[in-house]
């Protein structure tokens, strides 16, 4: 079945956790599953910043192939929500300064982490599995994902900037597909969709602040 990667991509974005899937060190040939949080990047690649003295820290260390498994957020029934089956390479990376800052916007404790020994790994995708419900399903390849639009994280970081939003709404980060947001310190993030067409807009960036200054707590 042939599956809209923006589907998947939105589904990637409004989760706020994962579950991922690495080659056990301690016992080989077993998969090693753990739950955590992650951060997309502009790419829409996501990015662990784990703990050196964690299991899966040193599977990965050892072996980069891994998976990540994403479920819709708040489904009472999960095989008929969304969700997703990343398979992909981890690479331990050092972010450049505005990818740490949307890191750090995500992830409040990643600062004091940072002082630890904990280090970030980005997810290289190879393929993904997408299931929308039941009978919706199918795969998406590297070279699809590849040809998602992207917002450079420069333009982000102008977009930031420059918005204007309600009192008590906190933004965290911008898209090609959306935002996401807190209200009021609240620990999970939510997440507003760009209305149709704006990822091609011409006027992007004016119909991004446009829509900004709408969101609602």
């Amino acid at each position: 079945m042939k599956i809209p990667p923006a589907a998947a991509l939105q589904l990637m974005h409004r989760s706020h956790y994962a579950t991922l899937a690495s080659h056990s060190s301690q016992q080989p040939g077993y998969p090693y599953a753990t739950v955590l949080p992650y951060v997309l990047d502009a790419q829409h690649r996501p990015l662990l910043l784990i703990s050196a003295l964690a299991e899966h820290t040193r599977n990965l260390l050892a072996d980069g192939r891994c998976s990540l498994s994403i479920v819709e957020n708040g489904a009472e029934d999960v095989q008929a929500g969304a969700r997703l089956t990343l398979l992909a390479d981890a690479v331990r990376i050092e972010p450049e300064t505005a990818l740490r800052a949307r890191c750090c916007r995500y992830l409040p404790a990643a600062e004091d982490l940072l002082q630890l020994d904990f280090m970030f790994f980005r997810l290289q995708p190879l393929r993904v599995r997408y299931i929308g419900g039941v009978g919706r399903m199918g795969w998406l390849g590297q070279a699809e994902l590849d040809t998602l639009p992207v917002l450079p994280l420069e333009q982000e970081a102008s977009l930031l900037q420059q918005a204007r939003v309600v009192d008590g709404i906190q933004l965290l980060g911008l898209d090609a597909y959306g935002v996401d947001y807190r209200v009021d310190e609240q620990a999970a993030h939510r997440r507003q969709e760009w209305p149709d067409g704006l990822a091609s807009s011409a006027d992007f960036a004016s119909a991004v602040l446009a829509e900004l200054a709408r969101l609602q707590p």
